[in-house]
Protein backbone atom coordinates (compact mmCIF):
# COMPACT_ATOMS: atom_id res chain seq x y z
CA UNK A 1 0.00 0.00 0.00
CA UNK A 2 1.66 3.50 -0.69
CA UNK A 3 -0.46 5.59 1.00
CA UNK A 4 1.88 8.03 2.56
CA UNK A 5 0.02 10.75 5.38
CA UNK A 6 -2.49 12.54 6.18
CA UNK A 7 -1.27 15.75 3.97
CA UNK A 8 -4.11 18.72 4.23
CA UNK A 9 -7.08 19.31 6.64
CA UNK A 10 -9.43 21.41 4.75
CA UNK A 11 -11.50 23.51 7.81
CA UNK A 12 -14.28 26.07 7.79
CA UNK A 13 -13.80 29.24 9.92
CA UNK A 14 -16.36 31.73 10.98
CA UNK A 15 -13.79 35.21 10.87
CA UNK A 16 -11.16 34.88 8.18
CA UNK A 17 -8.93 37.28 9.43
CA UNK A 18 -8.97 35.63 12.82
CA UNK A 19 -8.31 32.68 11.76
CA UNK A 20 -5.22 33.60 10.24
CA UNK A 21 -4.03 35.71 13.00
CA UNK A 22 -4.11 32.27 14.41
CA UNK A 23 -2.78 29.76 11.77
CA UNK A 24 -0.07 32.38 10.40
CA UNK A 25 0.90 34.14 14.01
CA UNK A 26 -0.04 32.03 16.48
CA UNK A 27 0.45 28.12 15.55
CA UNK A 28 3.13 29.93 12.97
CA UNK A 29 2.54 28.43 9.49
CA UNK A 30 2.96 30.03 6.29
CA UNK A 31 0.85 31.52 4.08
CA UNK A 32 1.16 30.33 0.61
CA UNK A 33 -1.94 31.10 -1.24
CA UNK A 34 -5.09 32.94 -0.91
CA UNK A 35 -7.88 32.12 -3.61
CA UNK A 36 -11.55 32.16 -4.50
CA UNK A 37 -12.28 32.70 -0.28
CA UNK A 38 -9.49 30.41 0.61
CA UNK A 39 -6.37 30.66 2.47
CA UNK A 40 -3.92 28.06 2.05
CA UNK A 41 -1.25 27.44 4.99
CA UNK A 42 2.39 24.99 5.24
CA UNK A 43 4.81 24.49 8.14
CA UNK A 44 8.08 24.91 8.27
CA UNK A 45 9.01 21.21 7.54
CA UNK A 46 6.79 20.44 4.78
CA UNK A 47 7.83 20.54 1.13
CA UNK A 48 4.26 20.33 -0.45
CA UNK A 49 2.07 23.17 -1.08
CA UNK A 50 -0.27 23.52 1.92
CA UNK A 51 -1.08 21.62 4.48
CA UNK A 52 -3.85 23.19 6.05
CA UNK A 53 -7.01 25.24 4.22
CA UNK A 54 -9.21 27.30 5.72
CA UNK A 55 -12.67 28.26 3.93
CA UNK A 56 -14.63 31.14 5.56
CA UNK A 57 -18.48 30.03 6.35
CA UNK A 58 -18.94 28.21 9.59
CA UNK A 59 -17.01 25.24 11.64
CA UNK A 60 -15.34 22.06 11.47
CA UNK A 61 -13.96 20.20 8.95
CA UNK A 62 -14.81 20.41 5.12
CA UNK A 63 -12.35 17.39 4.03
CA UNK A 64 -9.28 16.15 4.36
CA UNK A 65 -6.86 14.57 2.17
CA UNK A 66 -3.99 11.85 1.95
CA UNK A 67 -0.96 11.27 -0.18
CA UNK A 68 -0.19 8.15 -1.53
CA UNK A 69 3.50 7.35 -3.28
CA UNK A 70 2.24 5.57 -6.28
CA UNK A 71 -0.70 7.36 -8.73
CA UNK A 72 -1.50 3.58 -9.81
CA UNK A 73 -2.46 3.26 -6.03
CA UNK A 74 -5.61 5.21 -6.88
CA UNK A 75 -7.44 2.60 -9.19
CA UNK A 76 -7.15 -0.06 -6.37
CA UNK A 77 -8.23 2.97 -3.85
CA UNK A 78 -11.36 3.37 -5.58
CA UNK A 79 -12.26 -0.50 -6.53
CA UNK A 80 -11.74 -1.35 -2.68
CA UNK A 81 -13.67 1.37 -1.09
CA UNK A 82 -16.63 1.42 -3.97
CA UNK A 83 -17.02 -2.74 -2.84
CA UNK A 84 -16.59 -1.51 0.73
CA UNK A 85 -19.87 0.71 -0.07
CA UNK A 86 -18.74 4.30 0.11
CA UNK A 87 -19.70 6.74 -2.34
CA UNK A 88 -16.29 7.31 -4.76
CA UNK A 89 -15.82 9.91 -7.06
CA UNK A 90 -13.07 10.56 -9.34
CA UNK A 91 -11.56 14.42 -8.66
CA UNK A 92 -9.72 16.57 -11.23
CA UNK A 93 -6.82 18.17 -10.94
CA UNK A 94 -6.73 21.77 -10.28
CA UNK A 95 -9.83 21.22 -8.23
CA UNK A 96 -8.01 21.90 -4.93
CA UNK A 97 -5.62 24.46 -5.40
CA UNK A 98 -2.11 22.83 -6.55
CA UNK A 99 -3.73 19.40 -5.97
CA UNK A 100 -3.23 16.41 -8.88
CA UNK A 101 -6.23 14.18 -9.72
CA UNK A 102 -7.39 11.31 -7.60
CA UNK A 103 -10.39 10.10 -5.40
CA UNK A 104 -12.74 11.45 -3.33
CA UNK A 105 -14.24 9.15 -0.68
CA UNK A 106 -17.87 9.88 1.42
CA UNK A 107 -17.58 7.71 4.29
CA UNK A 108 -20.98 6.13 5.89
CA UNK A 109 -20.05 8.30 9.13
CA UNK A 110 -20.32 11.72 6.26
CA UNK A 111 -16.77 12.36 6.16
CA UNK A 112 -15.02 13.79 2.97
CA UNK A 113 -11.76 11.96 2.45
CA UNK A 114 -9.42 12.78 -0.38
CA UNK A 115 -6.50 10.22 -1.82
CA UNK A 116 -4.32 12.09 -4.59
CA UNK A 117 -0.81 11.30 -5.85
CA UNK A 118 1.16 15.01 -5.63
CA UNK A 119 1.01 18.35 -4.76
CA UNK A 120 2.81 21.18 -6.19
CA UNK A 121 6.48 21.02 -4.27
CA UNK A 122 7.05 24.81 -2.76
CA UNK A 123 10.55 23.40 -0.15
CA UNK A 124 11.22 22.80 3.03
CA UNK A 125 12.24 26.54 4.73
CA UNK A 126 15.74 25.26 5.71
CA UNK A 127 16.21 23.96 2.35
CA UNK A 128 17.56 20.77 1.49
CA UNK A 129 21.52 21.43 0.75
CA UNK A 130 23.36 21.42 4.11
CA UNK A 131 20.10 22.49 6.06
CA UNK A 132 19.79 24.04 9.72
CA UNK A 133 18.23 22.26 12.24
CA UNK A 134 15.37 25.03 11.93
CA UNK A 135 14.73 28.23 10.92
CA UNK A 136 16.17 31.04 12.76
CA UNK A 137 13.05 33.51 12.83
CA UNK A 138 10.18 31.17 13.87
CA UNK A 139 6.93 32.69 14.44
CA UNK A 140 4.55 31.46 17.65
CA UNK A 141 5.05 28.20 17.88
CA UNK A 142 6.86 27.43 14.88
CA UNK A 143 4.68 24.09 14.25
CA UNK A 144 6.62 21.95 11.61
CA UNK A 145 3.88 19.84 10.30
CA UNK A 146 0.05 18.50 10.05
CA UNK A 147 0.42 15.42 12.12
CA UNK A 148 -3.04 13.66 12.42
CA UNK A 149 -6.53 14.08 13.13
CA UNK A 150 -9.24 12.59 15.42
CA UNK A 151 -12.88 12.30 13.42
CA UNK A 152 -15.90 11.38 15.12
CA UNK A 153 -18.68 9.02 14.14
CA UNK A 154 -21.82 6.64 15.05
CA UNK A 155 -20.04 3.31 14.30
CA UNK A 156 -16.63 3.68 15.18
CA UNK A 157 -16.10 -0.12 13.94
CA UNK A 158 -17.22 0.35 10.32
CA UNK A 159 -14.60 3.38 9.86
CA UNK A 160 -12.04 1.35 11.40
CA UNK A 161 -12.80 -1.36 8.93
CA UNK A 162 -12.71 1.22 6.09
CA UNK A 163 -9.59 2.39 7.25
CA UNK A 164 -7.97 -1.59 7.53
CA UNK A 165 -9.70 -3.00 4.41
CA UNK A 166 -9.52 0.42 1.77
CA UNK A 167 -5.88 1.90 2.92
CA UNK A 168 -3.93 -1.01 4.63
CA UNK A 169 -4.49 1.35 8.23
CA UNK A 170 -3.76 -0.56 11.17
CA UNK A 171 -4.65 0.22 14.63
CA UNK A 172 -2.15 0.70 17.30
CA UNK A 173 -4.47 1.58 20.64
CA UNK A 174 -8.48 1.36 20.91
CA UNK A 175 -10.77 1.81 23.35
CA UNK A 176 -13.47 -0.99 24.45
CA UNK A 177 -16.14 -1.42 26.72
CA UNK A 178 -14.18 -4.90 27.89
CA UNK A 179 -11.24 -7.04 26.86
CA UNK A 180 -13.71 -9.83 25.22
CA UNK A 181 -13.39 -10.17 21.52
CA UNK A 182 -16.94 -8.84 20.80
CA UNK A 183 -17.07 -5.70 22.87
CA UNK A 184 -17.89 -2.51 21.56
CA UNK A 185 -15.03 0.00 20.05
CA UNK A 186 -15.56 3.67 21.71
CA UNK A 187 -12.49 5.18 19.99
CA UNK A 188 -9.81 3.44 17.71
CA UNK A 189 -6.18 5.27 16.80
CA UNK A 190 -4.40 3.60 13.81
CA UNK A 191 -1.46 4.29 11.42
CA UNK A 192 -0.23 3.59 8.10
CA UNK A 193 3.31 3.14 8.89
CA UNK A 194 5.55 3.88 12.24
CA UNK A 195 3.81 6.47 14.01
CA UNK A 196 1.50 6.18 16.91
CA UNK A 197 -1.33 7.40 14.57
CA UNK A 198 -2.19 9.18 10.93
CA UNK A 199 -6.35 8.85 12.15
CA UNK A 200 -8.53 8.33 14.87
CA UNK A 201 -11.76 7.42 14.81
CA UNK A 202 -14.01 8.37 18.33
CA UNK A 203 -17.44 7.13 18.95
CA UNK A 204 -20.25 10.49 18.29
CA UNK A 205 -21.97 12.63 15.92
CA UNK A 206 -21.14 11.83 12.12
CA UNK A 207 -19.22 14.01 10.25
CA UNK A 208 -17.90 16.28 13.17
CA UNK A 209 -13.93 16.25 14.21
CA UNK A 210 -12.70 16.27 17.43
CA UNK A 211 -8.98 18.40 16.16
CA UNK A 212 -6.61 18.06 14.17
CA UNK A 213 -2.79 18.52 15.29
CA UNK A 214 0.47 19.79 14.55
CA UNK A 215 4.17 17.72 15.18
CA UNK A 216 6.33 19.41 17.61
CA UNK A 217 9.76 18.41 18.27
CA UNK A 218 9.72 17.94 21.77
CA UNK A 219 8.39 18.09 25.53
CA UNK A 220 10.31 22.24 25.40
CA UNK A 221 8.40 22.43 22.44
CA UNK A 222 5.17 21.87 24.20
CA UNK A 223 5.91 24.02 26.72
CA UNK A 224 7.10 26.81 24.58
CA UNK A 225 3.83 26.72 22.84
CA UNK A 226 2.48 27.21 26.00
CA UNK A 227 3.94 30.08 26.77
CA UNK A 228 3.10 31.31 23.68
CA UNK A 229 -0.86 30.64 23.85
CA UNK A 230 -0.79 32.73 27.16
CA UNK A 231 0.85 35.92 25.60
CA UNK A 232 -1.75 35.27 22.85
CA UNK A 233 -4.49 34.61 24.88
CA UNK A 234 -5.53 31.50 23.01
CA UNK A 235 -8.15 29.47 24.41
CA UNK A 236 -6.39 26.47 25.89
CA UNK A 237 -8.89 23.08 26.43
CA UNK A 238 -6.16 20.84 28.89
CA UNK A 239 -2.53 20.74 28.93
CA UNK A 240 0.70 20.52 29.22
CA UNK A 241 0.24 17.06 29.85
CA UNK A 242 0.93 13.68 28.64
CA UNK A 243 -1.33 10.76 26.71
CA UNK A 244 -1.44 7.46 28.75
CA UNK A 245 -2.83 6.27 24.47
CA UNK A 246 0.43 7.11 23.00
CA UNK A 247 2.46 8.36 25.25
CA UNK A 248 2.75 11.62 23.42
CA UNK A 249 2.76 14.92 25.45
CA UNK A 250 0.75 17.57 23.99
CA UNK A 251 -1.62 21.01 24.96
CA UNK A 252 -5.49 21.12 23.24
CA UNK A 253 -6.38 24.21 22.53
CA UNK A 254 -9.10 26.26 19.99
CA UNK A 255 -9.13 28.37 17.16
CA UNK A 256 -11.22 31.37 16.75
CA UNK A 257 -13.90 30.06 14.96
CA UNK A 258 -13.72 26.88 18.09
CA UNK A 259 -11.93 24.40 15.88
CA UNK A 260 -9.46 22.15 18.54
CA UNK A 261 -6.00 21.87 17.74
CA UNK A 262 -3.41 20.14 19.31
CA UNK A 263 -0.07 20.22 19.82
CA UNK A 264 1.66 16.62 19.41
CA UNK A 265 5.41 15.28 20.24
CA UNK A 266 6.56 12.02 21.14
CA UNK A 267 5.13 8.75 21.53
CA UNK A 268 6.62 5.31 20.44
CA UNK A 269 7.20 3.99 17.30
CA UNK A 270 4.50 1.12 16.08
CA UNK A 271 5.08 -1.66 13.74
CA UNK A 272 2.24 -4.31 12.64
CA UNK A 273 3.37 -6.90 14.77
CA UNK A 274 3.30 -5.03 17.89
CA UNK A 275 0.29 -6.19 19.97
CA UNK A 276 -2.68 -3.29 19.74
CA UNK A 277 -2.93 -1.82 23.19
CA UNK A 278 -6.90 -2.26 24.63
CA UNK A 279 -7.79 1.05 26.92
CA UNK A 280 -11.79 0.34 28.87
CA UNK A 281 -13.63 2.76 30.38
CA UNK A 282 -12.89 2.73 33.99
CA UNK A 283 -9.05 3.97 32.73
CA UNK A 284 -10.17 6.47 30.07
CA UNK A 285 -9.11 9.46 32.22
CA UNK A 286 -5.67 8.05 32.62
CA UNK A 287 -5.44 7.15 28.71
CA UNK A 288 -6.07 10.39 27.74
CA UNK A 289 -5.01 12.70 29.97
CA UNK A 290 -2.17 10.40 31.99
CA UNK A 291 -1.08 13.00 34.72
CA UNK A 292 -4.76 13.90 35.80
CA UNK A 293 -6.45 10.77 35.32
CA UNK A 294 -9.79 12.57 34.36
CA UNK A 295 -11.24 13.98 31.75
CA UNK A 296 -12.97 17.71 31.67
CA UNK A 297 -16.41 17.97 30.28
CA UNK A 298 -15.02 19.91 27.48
CA UNK A 299 -12.79 17.84 25.71
CA UNK A 300 -15.73 15.10 25.86
CA UNK A 301 -18.10 17.53 24.07
CA UNK A 302 -16.70 19.94 21.85
CA UNK A 303 -16.93 18.89 18.37
CA UNK A 304 -17.18 20.99 15.50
Amino acid sequence: MSVLRMGYMHVRVTDMAEAKQHYGNTVGLYQTLEQDGKVYFKGWDEWDHHSVVLEEGGVGMVKCGFKVLDPGELDGIEARATRFGAVVERMSAGENAEVSDGIRVILPSTHVIEFYHSMTPVGLEVGTHNPDAFPRHLVGIGAPRLDHALIVAEDVGEIERFFKEVVDFYPTERLATSLDDDAHLIATWMTIGNTNHDIAILEGPNGKIHHFAFEMRGWDDILHAGDIFAMDDTPVDIGPTRHGITRGTTIYFFDPSGNRNETFAGGYQCFRDRPVVTWTPEAVGKGIFYHARELNERFMTVMT
